[in-house]
């Protein structure tokens, strides 16, 4: 039973969106409702209050910029493969999967902004 434990502690931490910041400091809560105003919001990206206030700013973004990332061409196509087979839970499992190790190299590369530039001599 001590299983029980961790998910009961998940349940009652204080969840927030890291991704969409009050205008007098913190986060708003996390998940989106059927509402109107709610339907443009970009997807949450959701870490317990504590975490999130050990974060730093740029930690925060890297984490919701990492949360969604565009698909290759190999990702692609298993992705298709998958909705075959599971339906509407497809992306669940491939990105289960993906997150596991399971699948890899299904993610576009980012272009480093570092480290790119040519040396001349002078």
């Amino acid at each position: 039973m001590s299983g029980h434990k961790g998910l009961a502690k998940w349940f009652k931490q204080d969840w927030v969106d890291i991704g969409s910041k009050k205008k007098g400091g913190g986060f708003a809560k996390c998940g989106r409702s059927k509402q109107k105003k709610d339907a443009k919001r970009k997807y949450p990206k959701c870490v317990p209050r504590a975490k999130a206030m050990r974060m730093t700013e740029s930690q925060r973004r890297s984490a919701v910029s990492r949360k969604k990332v565009p698909l290759n061409e190999k990702g692609k196509k298993i992705l298709k493969s998958m909705k075959k087979t599971y339906g509407k839970d497809a992306k669940a499992v491939f990105y289960a999967s993906k997150n596991k190790g399971v699948i890899k190299g299904v993610e576009k590369k980012k272009r480093s902004t570092k480290g790119n530039r040519k040396k001349t001599k002078r």
